[in-house]
């Protein structure tokens, strides 16, 4: 996928490895140069390699919007935001993977215009922002705080982040697999692919989880999700929080597809039959990602 027009080619993977979780903004608009092209890059994200359909719209930020926020536990602590990036998501049986993927498209887009970003995940689908994006038979599972960062990160940055150590991201080694589980991927079996899959363990992800675990068959990179126990149910209970885990896999699937691009791989998404992909270890497949010269398919294929 290449860089939509109105937003500057600074690599994506700077972006995924500039980009955190901004929690406290300045007070300043989001400027008419940075929302044009803003809206007219997340304009262009529309559908998601499984399929689904979803839209977004960037609004800005009205002193009623917290309302929306409360209940979500530290997901709303957010000051000063400029605005929030609002998607709504078709439904099926992978659109919050698709939403996912999509949105964080959305956020890399932001990030590279040099606006701060918090995904924020809960069940808004019958909040004010539902309202604001005259949300159909659609699901809104997350939106997006939005606003240039402050000079100096505030007590609530810290305190989150020393709190769910977000400051760290587990090793290679516990994400990564060379043929089966028990074989950790090694950087020169990685080869090209080295710098993209990195930006996967850098990726953002609920709570931190990192739910993804990716095991290289060959040219197949297979995506399995590896939940965390009674996070679902416990979030869900708590703070009526869809589904995260699984946004979290689509997120983690944007940042492979764009960072392969970036280093000149061209690959396909692909569902592959159970007797031939990877298995890991009480774990769900979601999907591979096969890598081979002009092999450019967006939207996912099944074997």
């Amino acid at each position: 996928m290449p860089h939509p027009p109105d937003v500057a080619p600074e690599p994506y993977l700077d972006a995924m490895a500039r980009r955190y979780s901004c929690r406290t903004c300045d007070k300043t608009p989001i400027s008419a140069a940075d929302r044009h092209a803003l809206e007219s890059a997340i304009g262009k994200r529309r559908v998601g390699p499984f399929g689904t359909q979803a839209r977004f719209q960037l609004l800005a930020a009205t002193p009623e919007d917290s309302g929306a926020l409360k209940g979500l536990g530290t997901y709303g602590f957010v000051r000063n935001p400029a605005g929030f990036l609002l998607g709504a998501t078709g439904r099926g049986p992978r659109s919050l993977e698709d939403f996912g993927y999509l949105m964080e498209g959305c956020i890399l887009d932001a990030t590279i215009l040099g606006i701060g970003t918090c995904w924020l995940g809960g069940t808004f689908t019958r909040s004010r922002f539902a309202e604001k994006l005259a949300l159909g038979d659609e699901e809104m599972p997350a939106v997006v705080a939005v606003g240039y960062p402050a000079a100096k990160r505030g007590w609530i940055d810290r305190l989150i982040r020393r709190g769910d150590s977000a400051d760290r991201r587990m090793p290679w080694e516990k994400l990564f697999f060379d043929g089966d589980a028990a074989v950790a991927l090694s950087r020169d079996a990685a080869g090209k692919l080295t710098q993209a899959i990195e930006m996967v363990r850098r990726a953002p992800s609920a709570s931190n989880c990192q739910p993804w675990r990716i095991v290289k068959q060959g040219s197949f990179y297979d995506f399995h999700l590896l939940r965390t126990p009674g996070y679902r149910e416990r979030n869900k209970t708590l703070f009526g929080i869809a589904d995260m885990q699984r946004v979290d896999m689509g997120i983690a699937m944007c940042h492979l597809e764009l960072g392969a691009r970036e280093l000149g791989l061209t690959g396909r998404w692909i569902e592959r039959s159970e007797q031939d992909r990877t298995s890991f270890p009480g774990a769900e497949y979601t999907v591979s990602f096969e890598i081979a010269d002009g092999l450019t398919n967006h939207v996912v294929v099944r074997a």
